[in-house]
Formats: C-alpha cells, structure tokens, sequence
C-alpha cells in the first residue's frame, strides 16, 4: 500500500515538473540553432575550404615533408604522454582510493592543477626552469642535454595539461566501486598481480578507457603550452597544430584548412567514443545497481 502511495506522488511530480509542449520545442530549437552556429557550420566551413581547390591540393598539403614531420611528432608525443599518464593515473587513483595519510587532499588539488592554470602559464614555468637562463639551464647546459625548443620540453608540455585525465576519471570511480572484492580476493590467496588484473581492471576498464580517450584528445590537439616551449622550429618542433597556425599566417589557407581537418576529424572520432563510453559505463552501472538490489 504505502509502496503504491509512494509511486503515485513520483507520478504526481513528475506530472507537476512536465513543460508545456511549446515550451519544450522553443528550447530544443534553441539548442539545435546554437549547435548550428557554433559547431556544424564551423566544421562545414574546415572541410569546405581544406577541398576548395581540389582533392590533389588538398592530399598534396598532408604529404608536404613539414606537415609529415608535424604529424610524426604529434603522434610521437601522444604515444608517449598517454600511456605514461595511465601509469600516473593508476597509481594515483589507487593511492587516494585505497590508503588514508596524511596530505591527500593537496595531493588531490595538485592533481587538478593543470585544470586552473592557463596552458601559458604553464610553458613559461617549464622554460623558467628549464631554459638556458633557468634554475636548471646551466647544469642541463654542461651535460649538453635540450629540454627547452626540443621535443624532451614539447613531451614536458603536453605531459602537464594531460595527466588529470585519466586520474580524475579513475579516483571517483574507484571510491565508489570500494575495497570489498579487492579484500574477499586476498583472503582467497590471490597475489598483488592476479588482485589487480582479474579484480581492479576489470572493473575500472571502462572509466580507464574514457581518460585515455580524453588524454589522448587534448595531447594531439595542445596549443598554448607546446607554443611557448617548442621555438616553432619548421620540420623539427612543431606539432599539428602549430604547423596549422605557421600555414595560416603565410596565408597558405587551403594548406591551413587541410592539415586542420586532420585534427577536426580526431575531435569528431573523440566524441564518438566519448559517446559510447558513456553509455557504456552508464549501461554498467545501471547493471550494478540492478544486481545489488534484494
């Protein structure tokens, strides 16, 4: 009795909360007009002026020895940055999820740091440190070792605005999914190994996949950092994006518009899996909470 009394209030308001129909196609209509403005036509307006002077021009532009070397490196720096973040984000997920000390909430508040400092911001400290008049230049100087406008600092960069990624999307998830089955898998017998890849992963697989998506997103598509520490060296330092930016200002546009349609189409293919993912984890944990009920 009080079970149906319960629903039927739900049912009254949800009833109460319903738009009036008018109300609800003004706003769908004003957020399909906005999506409109500012993303479909931006994105017609790339490929339009990548293919304005031909499918030849266009293949010509993303074979040129510079825009290859740009794309060899982004690739080079994303290989690298995504998989050592993963590293970082494990391990940094499974110490503020598992263990209590001392400190955990700076740690926490340093891990978001990359989400408030300006990707600017963050190239200058790298080149204040690193750079010939930096607090470390001179001894990086004698060992004839260069961080800065060479790739070590372009990898530096894109390793700072990236490494929250995975570690935020894993540390919730972590706390969330709790101990229990970690610690009834130790009193079986299993080992530190067989905890992590028949209980941990398993379980955080999807969450996991979801940061190196977004990590992996924001490593191809890095602006402000990079610029400041890579010396926009043609052939050498720039990545992807730099290389659209020197091509923009030489007013080689078709050129410009081409090489970005490579990075148009990762964001594309990015929200995709975003997508997927999503309904992926949501999908799991609908599930969860399905097989925990009585």
């Amino acid at each position: 009795m009080s079970t149906a009394l319960h629903q039927g209030g739900l049912d009254a308001l949800a009833a109460q909360r319903t738009e009036p129909a008018w109300l609800r196609l003004l706003l769908i209509g004003i957020t399909l007009a906005f999506l409109a403005c500012f993303l479909g036509i931006p994105l017609l307006a790339v490929f339009t002026e990548a293919f304005r002077r031909g499918a030849g021009v266009y293949l010509q532009s993303l074979v040129d020895p510079a825009a290859l070397a740009a794309i060899r490196l982004s690739l080079f720096v994303t290989l690298v940055a995504v998989p050592l973040n993963v590293l970082f984000g494990l391990m940094a997920a499974w110490a503020i999820a598992r263990f209590s000390f001392r400190g955990k909430s700076l740690l926490l508040t340093l891990i978001d740091l990359p989400f408030s400092v300006s990707p600017v911001v963050a190239g200058l400290m790298l080149v204040l440190l690193f750079g010939m008049q930096g607090f470390l230049g001179p001894f990086l100087r004698g060992l004839d070792i260069e961080i800065i406008f060479a790739v070590p600092g372009i990898l530096l960069a894109t390793l700072f605005v990236t490494f929250p990624f995975v570690a935020r999307e894993l540390i919730p998830l972590m706390q969330q999914q709790g101990a229990e089955e970690e610690e009834a898998a130790v009193l079986l017998g299993a080992n530190r190994w067989q905890l992590f890849l028949r209980i941990t992963l398993p379980n955080i697989r999807w969450g996991l996949l979801y940061g190196v998506v977004l990590s992996t997103a924001r490593a191809l598509g890095e602006f402000g950092a990079v610029s400041v520490v890579s010396g926009h060296i043609r052939g050498r330092t720039n990545t992807i994006p730099l290389h659209v930016e020197i091509l923009y200002n030489e007013y080689n546009f078709s050129a410009a518009f081409a090489v970005a349609s490579l990075l148009t189409l990762s964001a594309l293919l990015t929200i995709l899996l975003k997508s997927w993912l999503e309904w992926r984890i949501g999908r799991e944990r609908g599930t969860s909470m399905e097989e925990a009920k009585p």
